[in-house]
Protein backbone atom coordinates (compact mmCIF):
# COMPACT_ATOMS: atom_id res chain seq x y z
CA UNK A 1 0.00 0.00 0.00
CA UNK A 2 1.20 3.34 -0.89
CA UNK A 3 1.75 6.36 0.81
CA UNK A 4 -1.23 8.22 -1.23
CA UNK A 5 -3.50 5.32 0.62
CA UNK A 6 -2.26 5.06 3.63
CA UNK A 7 -1.57 8.20 5.15
CA UNK A 8 -5.69 9.37 5.26
CA UNK A 9 -6.40 5.55 7.25
CA UNK A 10 -3.29 6.65 9.82
CA UNK A 11 -5.25 11.05 9.92
CA UNK A 12 -8.73 9.23 10.59
CA UNK A 13 -7.72 6.90 13.50
CA UNK A 14 -9.95 5.65 16.11
CA UNK A 15 -7.76 4.78 19.45
CA UNK A 16 -9.78 1.45 21.59
CA UNK A 17 -9.40 1.77 25.01
CA UNK A 18 -9.98 -0.22 28.26
CA UNK A 19 -11.70 1.94 31.08
CA UNK A 20 -8.26 1.01 33.73
CA UNK A 21 -6.97 2.99 36.46
CA UNK A 22 -4.42 4.70 34.54
CA UNK A 23 -6.42 4.84 30.91
CA UNK A 24 -7.24 8.77 31.79
CA UNK A 25 -3.93 9.53 32.45
CA UNK A 26 -2.30 7.20 29.48
CA UNK A 27 -4.99 9.03 27.29
CA UNK A 28 -3.66 12.53 28.48
CA UNK A 29 0.04 11.99 28.54
CA UNK A 30 -0.04 10.27 24.69
CA UNK A 31 -2.76 10.64 22.82
CA UNK A 32 -3.66 14.18 20.16
CA UNK A 33 -6.63 15.44 20.86
CA UNK A 34 -7.69 14.72 17.00
CA UNK A 35 -7.68 11.22 17.73
CA UNK A 36 -10.71 9.52 18.40
CA UNK A 37 -11.06 7.08 21.83
CA UNK A 38 -13.10 4.30 21.63
CA UNK A 39 -14.41 3.18 25.67
CA UNK A 40 -14.77 -0.28 25.46
CA UNK A 41 -17.60 -1.91 28.49
CA UNK A 42 -16.65 -4.75 30.79
CA UNK A 43 -19.68 -7.64 30.87
CA UNK A 44 -18.03 -8.30 34.47
CA UNK A 45 -17.80 -4.55 35.59
CA UNK A 46 -20.88 -2.95 33.68
CA UNK A 47 -21.55 0.05 31.96
CA UNK A 48 -19.78 2.57 35.13
CA UNK A 49 -16.81 2.45 34.35
CA UNK A 50 -17.33 3.26 30.64
CA UNK A 51 -19.45 5.98 31.42
CA UNK A 52 -17.28 7.83 33.80
CA UNK A 53 -14.33 7.77 31.85
CA UNK A 54 -15.94 9.13 28.76
CA UNK A 55 -17.29 11.58 30.78
CA UNK A 56 -14.02 12.82 32.19
CA UNK A 57 -12.14 12.06 28.51
CA UNK A 58 -14.93 14.26 26.77
CA UNK A 59 -14.08 17.46 29.16
CA UNK A 60 -10.58 17.30 28.62
CA UNK A 61 -11.67 17.93 24.91
CA UNK A 62 -11.37 14.15 23.09
CA UNK A 63 -14.10 13.08 20.50
CA UNK A 64 -14.96 9.89 22.94
CA UNK A 65 -16.87 7.10 21.67
CA UNK A 66 -18.49 4.98 24.62
CA UNK A 67 -19.36 1.18 23.66
CA UNK A 68 -22.97 0.82 25.02
CA UNK A 69 -23.16 -2.75 24.39
CA UNK A 70 -27.25 -4.06 24.49
CA UNK A 71 -26.89 -7.15 26.88
CA UNK A 72 -25.69 -4.47 29.50
CA UNK A 73 -28.88 -2.51 29.58
CA UNK A 74 -31.63 -3.68 31.84
CA UNK A 75 -34.50 -2.00 30.30
CA UNK A 76 -35.63 1.51 28.33
CA UNK A 77 -35.42 3.74 31.78
CA UNK A 78 -31.88 2.39 31.67
CA UNK A 79 -31.06 3.52 27.84
CA UNK A 80 -32.67 6.56 28.13
CA UNK A 81 -30.66 7.04 31.60
CA UNK A 82 -27.40 6.92 29.93
CA UNK A 83 -28.43 8.75 26.60
CA UNK A 84 -28.89 11.59 28.93
CA UNK A 85 -25.89 11.18 30.69
CA UNK A 86 -23.43 10.96 27.80
CA UNK A 87 -25.29 13.78 26.13
CA UNK A 88 -24.99 16.22 29.30
CA UNK A 89 -21.40 15.01 29.08
CA UNK A 90 -20.97 16.67 25.15
CA UNK A 91 -20.79 13.10 23.73
CA UNK A 92 -22.30 12.39 20.17
CA UNK A 93 -20.86 9.29 18.97
CA UNK A 94 -21.75 6.02 20.22
CA UNK A 95 -21.21 2.43 19.30
CA UNK A 96 -23.71 -0.01 20.16
CA UNK A 97 -22.23 -4.51 19.70
CA UNK A 98 -24.35 -6.77 21.26
CA UNK A 99 -21.97 -7.28 24.03
CA UNK A 100 -21.11 -10.48 25.90
CA UNK A 101 -22.57 -10.19 28.74
CA UNK A 102 -24.27 -14.14 29.71
CA UNK A 103 -26.77 -14.15 30.69
CA UNK A 104 -27.76 -10.60 29.80
CA UNK A 105 -28.73 -7.92 31.82
CA UNK A 106 -32.21 -7.02 30.88
CA UNK A 107 -34.60 -6.77 28.11
CA UNK A 108 -32.18 -6.06 25.15
CA UNK A 109 -30.64 -9.30 23.64
CA UNK A 110 -29.41 -7.58 20.64
CA UNK A 111 -28.12 -4.35 19.22
CA UNK A 112 -30.98 -4.06 16.62
CA UNK A 113 -33.07 -3.29 19.21
CA UNK A 114 -31.33 -0.90 20.96
CA UNK A 115 -30.78 0.61 17.36
CA UNK A 116 -34.62 1.07 16.68
CA UNK A 117 -35.07 2.54 20.20
CA UNK A 118 -32.47 5.88 19.55
CA UNK A 119 -34.14 6.20 16.79
CA UNK A 120 -37.34 6.39 18.60
CA UNK A 121 -35.40 8.80 21.44
CA UNK A 122 -35.04 11.11 18.11
CA UNK A 123 -31.73 10.01 17.13
CA UNK A 124 -30.34 11.64 19.98
CA UNK A 125 -26.62 10.92 18.62
CA UNK A 126 -25.22 12.08 15.45
CA UNK A 127 -23.07 8.93 15.01
CA UNK A 128 -23.81 6.02 15.76
CA UNK A 129 -21.17 2.72 14.93
CA UNK A 130 -22.37 -0.95 14.84
CA UNK A 131 -19.91 -4.05 14.55
CA UNK A 132 -19.00 -6.10 11.21
CA UNK A 133 -17.23 -9.35 11.15
CA UNK A 134 -14.78 -9.92 8.61
CA UNK A 135 -13.99 -13.43 9.84
CA UNK A 136 -16.81 -15.49 10.92
CA UNK A 137 -18.05 -14.75 14.19
CA UNK A 138 -18.18 -18.01 16.41
CA UNK A 139 -21.84 -18.51 16.56
CA UNK A 140 -23.44 -16.67 13.74
CA UNK A 141 -23.38 -17.30 9.99
CA UNK A 142 -21.58 -14.89 7.77
CA UNK A 143 -24.68 -14.22 5.49
CA UNK A 144 -26.50 -13.40 9.06
CA UNK A 145 -23.95 -11.58 10.21
CA UNK A 146 -24.37 -9.12 6.47
CA UNK A 147 -27.72 -9.13 6.95
CA UNK A 148 -27.82 -7.61 10.34
CA UNK A 149 -25.57 -4.55 9.04
CA UNK A 150 -28.33 -4.33 6.64
CA UNK A 151 -30.63 -4.21 8.93
CA UNK A 152 -28.92 -1.78 10.90
CA UNK A 153 -28.26 0.76 7.90
CA UNK A 154 -31.29 2.68 8.85
CA UNK A 155 -30.28 3.45 12.57
CA UNK A 156 -26.22 4.08 12.20
CA UNK A 157 -23.94 5.99 10.30
CA UNK A 158 -20.63 3.70 10.32
CA UNK A 159 -19.17 0.42 10.86
CA UNK A 160 -16.22 -1.07 12.88
CA UNK A 161 -15.08 -4.30 11.38
CA UNK A 162 -14.26 -7.06 14.32
CA UNK A 163 -9.86 -7.59 14.99
CA UNK A 164 -8.67 -9.41 12.00
CA UNK A 165 -5.07 -10.15 10.77
CA UNK A 166 -5.95 -11.41 7.54
CA UNK A 167 -5.41 -8.75 4.14
CA UNK A 168 -7.07 -11.59 1.74
CA UNK A 169 -10.25 -11.77 4.44
CA UNK A 170 -10.42 -8.04 4.90
CA UNK A 171 -10.74 -7.19 1.18
CA UNK A 172 -13.02 -9.96 0.45
CA UNK A 173 -15.36 -9.02 3.06
CA UNK A 174 -15.29 -5.31 2.47
CA UNK A 175 -16.30 -6.45 -1.21
CA UNK A 176 -18.94 -8.64 -0.14
CA UNK A 177 -20.31 -6.21 1.93
CA UNK A 178 -20.14 -3.69 -0.75
CA UNK A 179 -22.08 -6.17 -3.21
CA UNK A 180 -24.98 -6.37 -0.53
CA UNK A 181 -25.46 -2.83 -1.03
CA UNK A 182 -24.26 -1.94 2.83
CA UNK A 183 -23.04 1.32 2.00
CA UNK A 184 -22.37 2.50 5.95
CA UNK A 185 -18.74 3.97 6.52
CA UNK A 186 -16.21 1.16 7.74
CA UNK A 187 -13.67 2.06 10.43
CA UNK A 188 -11.32 -0.61 9.72
CA UNK A 189 -10.55 -3.18 13.15
CA UNK A 190 -6.59 -3.91 13.27
CA UNK A 191 -4.58 -4.56 16.23
CA UNK A 192 -2.15 -2.14 17.12
CA UNK A 193 1.63 -2.69 18.29
CA UNK A 194 1.57 -5.11 21.32
CA UNK A 195 3.76 -7.15 23.29
CA UNK A 196 2.64 -10.71 24.21
CA UNK A 197 3.17 -10.30 27.64
CA UNK A 198 1.55 -6.85 27.79
CA UNK A 199 -1.64 -8.79 26.19
CA UNK A 200 -1.35 -11.02 28.96
CA UNK A 201 -0.95 -9.11 31.90
CA UNK A 202 -3.47 -7.14 30.44
CA UNK A 203 -6.26 -9.65 29.74
CA UNK A 204 -5.82 -10.71 33.63
CA UNK A 205 -6.52 -7.40 34.97
CA UNK A 206 -10.04 -7.25 33.21
CA UNK A 207 -11.24 -9.21 35.77
CA UNK A 208 -11.25 -13.34 36.41
CA UNK A 209 -14.53 -14.04 34.46
CA UNK A 210 -13.88 -11.56 32.19
CA UNK A 211 -10.31 -12.80 31.62
CA UNK A 212 -11.09 -16.51 31.33
CA UNK A 213 -13.47 -15.35 28.25
CA UNK A 214 -11.10 -12.83 26.80
CA UNK A 215 -8.20 -15.80 26.54
CA UNK A 216 -10.90 -18.57 25.51
CA UNK A 217 -12.14 -16.55 22.75
CA UNK A 218 -8.78 -15.29 21.26
CA UNK A 219 -5.58 -18.10 22.27
CA UNK A 220 -4.79 -18.16 18.94
CA UNK A 221 -4.12 -14.37 19.10
CA UNK A 222 -1.25 -14.79 21.18
CA UNK A 223 0.88 -16.97 18.52
CA UNK A 224 1.13 -13.92 16.54
CA UNK A 225 2.51 -11.53 19.47
CA UNK A 226 4.87 -14.28 20.43
CA UNK A 227 7.60 -13.26 17.65
CA UNK A 228 10.47 -10.98 18.57
CA UNK A 229 9.46 -7.74 19.60
CA UNK A 230 5.96 -8.44 19.67
CA UNK A 231 3.40 -7.68 16.91
CA UNK A 232 3.14 -4.74 14.75
CA UNK A 233 0.55 -4.10 12.14
CA UNK A 234 2.81 -3.04 9.65
CA UNK A 235 2.96 -5.95 7.35
CA UNK A 236 -0.75 -6.60 7.47
CA UNK A 237 -1.57 -2.70 6.32
CA UNK A 238 1.47 -3.34 3.63
CA UNK A 239 -0.37 -6.15 2.05
CA UNK A 240 -4.10 -4.74 2.02
CA UNK A 241 -3.52 -2.82 -1.11
CA UNK A 242 -6.45 -1.07 -3.62
CA UNK A 243 -9.06 -3.50 -1.72
CA UNK A 244 -9.25 -1.12 1.42
CA UNK A 245 -7.95 2.06 -0.27
CA UNK A 246 -9.83 2.85 -3.13
CA UNK A 247 -13.07 4.94 -2.61
CA UNK A 248 -15.27 2.25 -3.52
CA UNK A 249 -14.12 0.21 -0.57
CA UNK A 250 -15.23 3.30 1.88
CA UNK A 251 -12.80 2.45 4.51
CA UNK A 252 -13.00 5.99 6.50
CA UNK A 253 -9.92 5.22 8.60
CA UNK A 254 -8.70 2.93 11.09
CA UNK A 255 -10.12 1.54 14.51
CA UNK A 256 -6.65 0.76 16.28
CA UNK A 257 -7.64 -2.01 19.57
CA UNK A 258 -4.55 -0.56 21.78
CA UNK A 259 -4.83 -3.38 24.84
CA UNK A 260 -4.30 -0.45 26.89
CA UNK A 261 -0.63 0.27 25.43
CA UNK A 262 -1.86 3.52 24.38
CA UNK A 263 1.74 5.16 24.30
CA UNK A 264 3.45 2.75 21.73
CA UNK A 265 0.10 2.96 19.64
CA UNK A 266 0.99 6.66 19.35
CA UNK A 267 4.61 6.19 18.65
CA UNK A 268 3.97 3.47 16.06
CA UNK A 269 1.73 5.72 14.12
CA UNK A 270 4.04 8.84 14.80
CA UNK A 271 6.67 7.00 13.09
CA UNK A 272 4.80 5.12 10.45
CA UNK A 273 3.63 8.92 9.00
CA UNK A 274 7.21 10.02 9.61
CA UNK A 275 8.07 7.79 7.20
CA UNK A 276 5.24 8.66 4.59
CA UNK A 277 6.77 11.85 4.81
CA UNK A 278 3.27 12.60 6.99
Amino acid sequence: MGAVGLRPLLDSVRYEVLPARATEDKVLAHVPRDVVVTVTASPVKGLEPTLDLAGRLAAHGYRVVPHVPARLLRDDAHLKEVVDRLRAAGVDDVFVPAGDADPQAGAYDGALPVLRRLTELGRPFTHVGVTGYPESHPLIHDDITIQAMWDKREHATYIVSNLCFDPRVLGEWVARIRRRDVTLPVHLGVAGPVQRAKLLAMATKIGVGESTRFLTKHASWFLRFAAPGGYSPDRLLGRCGEALTAPSAGVAGLHLFTFNQIAETERWRRALLDRLGG
